[in-house]
C-alpha cells in the first residue's frame, strides 16, 4: 500500500529527474551556441585574412597576366635607363655573368687518326658563330650585354632560327617579347611547348588600281613557330587557321618562371618599387640638405607699414631669385613681421637626416637582384672591411654561376639544332647516319656518320679573383708533377690571360691525332716520326 510519504518522494523524484533533464537540454544548447558562435568568430577572422590574401592573389594574377608582364617589361626598360641605382644592378648581373667571356668549340675537328671517319662539326660550330647574323644575335659583345638585361627587363628571350633546308644554313633571329602573344602546349602536358603565337604588325606598299599611287597599309599579322623541340613526323601549314613557320623554330629561355606559367619574370620585377623609393628619398634628403644649407633671416618690426616698407627695401637691394615670384618664399628668403608676429623652422632635434639612413632600401634592391649591397652602392659602408665585401661578394658568384650554366644550356640547344640541320641538309656540310625519332613527343636526334662525336664544350673562366702570377705558378707547379698533358697546361695558360681563340692555338700545336708537339723536337726528329706513323714526312716539314 502507497503511502502519503511515498507519493510525495516519487513526485519529488519525477521533478528533480525532469529539472535535471531540462537543465542538461539548456547546457547542451549552450554548448551548441558557443561552438557555433566560436566557428562564427573563426569564420570571420578567415574571411578577413582571405579577404587579404584574394586581393594578394588578383594583384598578382593582374601582374603576372599576359598584358601585366608586357607592361612590367616596360616599367623595367624604362627604369634601367633612368634609375641610376637599377642600372647598376642589372649591370653588376651583367659584369658578373659575361665580364670573363666564354669559349664554345665542338670537341669532333675531324682531325683524329684513331676514327679516320670522324667528321669536323667544330668548323660548322665555329661557322656558325663567327657569322655576323649569330655575332649580331647572341655571341657579338653586344648582343650579349643586351639579352641579358633582356632576362633582367622581361624574363624571356626568344629565338627563331630561319633555316634553309637545302643548305642547312642556319640564320639566328631575336623575336620581341612584346611580339609573343601566346604560347600553345600540348594539351596532356603543359611542359611540352609547340608553337609561340606572334603578333606583330607591318606596313604593306599598295599601289591605287585606278589612280595609280602608292600608299602604306598597315596590317597585323598572327603567325605560329615550332618550338625547337617539336618536330612531329606530318606537318600541316596551318594550326588552328593561322599560318605556321616551319622552318622558323623558336628556342626559348625564361627565368622566375613557375611550373604551370607560359612566360619567365624579369630578375628585375621586384625591385621596381624600391628603386624608385631610393630615388625618391635621396631626392627628398637632397631637398633637406639644400634647405638647410641656407639662413633664414627674420626682421621685425613695430608696425605693419613698417615691415612692407623694411620688406621692399631688402627686395630692392638684394633680389634672392628673379623667377621665384613675390612673397619669396623658398629657403634663405627673408621674413619681415610686425610686433607680436614669430616665425620659427620645425625643430630638427633628435631627427636623422643623412644619406646612409636610405641605405636598407637600397639593401632590398640588391637582395632582388642578388648582388651585394656594397658592390650595388660603390661603398662597403661603415663596417666595410674589405673581408666583409669579399664575404657577400661569394654568394652572387654562386648566382652568375647559375646563370652562366643556364646560358650554357640555352646555347647547347640551338648549336645542337645547327649540327642537326647541317646534318639533314642534301648540300650539308655533314653526314648523318641516322635520325632517331620520338613519335609520341615529336623529339629527335640525329647520330653522325663514323660515330662522330657531338659534344659541345663551354668553358667559363673562373669567377674568384687569383692573381694572374698565383695562377700561373699553380699551373706551372701541375706541369711539374708531370701528371697532365701538355694540352691540358697549354689550355690552362690560355685560359689564365684571357686568351679568345683557344681552340686556333690548340689546333696549332697539336698534330691530327690531337698529340701535343713539342717545340723543341728537331724538324729531322719530326720527319722520322711522322714517317714511322705511315704519314708523308714532308708534310710534317710544312
Amino acid at each position: 500500500m502507497t503511502t502519503l510519504d511515498d507519493t510525495i518522494i516519487t513526485e519529488a523524484e519525477t521533478v528533480a529527474e525532469q529539472r535535471a533533464a531540462f537543465l542538461s537540454d539548456q547546457l547542451e544548447a549552450a554548448s551548441n551556441t558557443i561552438e557555433l558562435l566560436s566557428e562564427s568568430a573563426a569564420a570571420i577572422e578567415l574571411s578577413r585574412e582571405d579577404a587579404g590574401w584574394n586581393s594578394f592573389l588578383a594583384q598578382a594574377e593582374m601582374d603576372f597576366s599576359r598584358e601585366g608582364l608586357r607592361q612590367s617589361a616596360q616599367i623595367c626598360r624604362a627604369l634601367s635607363i633612368a634609375n641610376p641605382i637599377f642600372k647598376r644592378g642589372i649591370s653588376l648581373r651583367t659584369f658578373y655573368i659575361w665580364g670573363s667571356g666564354v669559349q664554345v668549340a665542338a670537341r669532333a675537328n675531324g682531325r683524329s687518326t684513331k676514327n679516320p671517319d670522324e667528321q669536323d662539326v667544330n668548323a660548322v660550330v665555329q661557322g656558325f658563330i663567327d657569322g655576323d647574323e649569330a655575332k649580331a644575335a647572341l655571341f657579338g659583345a653586344t648582343a650579349k650585354i643586351r639579352n641579358e638585361r633582356a632576362l633582367a627587363n622581361d624574363g624571356n628571350i626568344f629565338t627563331a632560327l630561319w633555316t634553309n633546308r637545302a643548305t642547312g644554313a642556319v640564320r639566328p633571329r631575336l623575336i620581341p617579347f612584346d611580339q609573343i602573344a601566346r604560347v600553345i602546349s600540348n594539351p596532356e602536358d603543359a611542359s611540352e611547348r609547340w608553337f609561340f603565337l606572334r603578333q606583330y604588325t607591318t606596313q604593306i606598299r599598295e599601289t591605287g588600281t585606278i589612280s595609280g599611287t602608292e600608299r602604306l597599309r598597315t596590317e597585323t599579322r598572327r603567325v605560329l613557330y615550332p618550338s625547337i623541340d617539336y618536330r612531329p613526323g606530318s606537318r600541316s601549314d596551318t594550326y588552328g587557321g593561322l599560318p605556321i613557320e616551319w622552318d622558323a623554330p623558336i628556342v626559348e629561355m625564361q627565368v622566375n618562371a613557375l611550373d604551370t606559367w607560359d612566360f619567365g619574370v624579369g630578375d628585375a620585377f621586384s625591385v621596381v618599387p624600391w628603386s624608385r623609393a631610393y630615388a625618391d628619398f635621396l631626392t627628398d634628403w637632397a631637398r633637406i640638405v639644400k634647405a638647410l644649407s641656407r639662413f633664414t633671416f627674420k626682421q621685425t618690426n613695430p608696425t605693419g607699414r613698417a615691415a612692407k616698407s623694411a620688406e621692399q627695401a631688402h627686395r630692392n637691394a638684394n633680389t634672392l631669385d628673379a623667377t621665384v615670384p613675390p612673397p619669396n618664399s623658398r629657403a634663405g628668403a627673408t621674413a619681415h613681421l610686425g610686433a607680436g608676429q614669430n616665425l620659427e623652422a620645425i625643430s630638427k632635434s633628435g631627427a636623422t637626416i643623412d644619406a646612409d639612413s636610405g641605405r636598407p632600401l637600397a639593401a632590398m634592391v640588391a637582395a632582388g637582384l642578388d648582388v651585394p649591397v656594397t658592390m650595388l652602392l660603390g661603398d662597403p659602408g661603415v663596417t666595410g672591411a674589405r673581408a666583409t665585401a669579399e664575404t657577400l661578394d661569394f654568394p652572387t658568384e654562386l648566382m652568375a654561376g647559375m646563370r652562366r650554366d643556364e646560358w650554357s644550356d640555352y646555347l647547347r640547344r640551338i648549336l645542337g639544332y645547327v649540327i642537326d640541320m647541317a646534318a639533314k641538309a642534301p648540300a650539308g656540310p655533314l653526314r648523318r647516319r641516322r635520325v632517331v625519332r620520338d613519335n609520341a613527343t615529336g623529339r629527335e636526334y640525329v647520330e653522325l656518320f663514323g660515330d662522330t662525336d657531338r659534344t659541345i664544350e663551354i668553358t667559363w673562366p673562373d669567377l674568384s679573383e687569383i692573381p694572374l702570377k698565383d695562377m700561373v705558378t699553380a699551373i706551372v707547379e701541375a706541369d711539374g708533377t708531370d701528371k697532365m698533358p701538355e694540352v691540358e697546361i697549354l689550355k690552362l695558360l690560355l685560359h689564365a690571360f684571357g686568351v679568345t681563340d683557344v681552340d686556333e692555338i690548340i689546333e696549332k700545336a697539336t698534330d691530327v691525332d690531337g698529340n701535343w708537339l713539342d717545340r723543341a723536337t728537331t724538324a729531322g726528329q719530326a720527319a722520322v716520326d711522322a714517317f714511322r706513323r705511315g704519314e708523308n714526312p714532308a708534310a710534317a716539314l710544312a
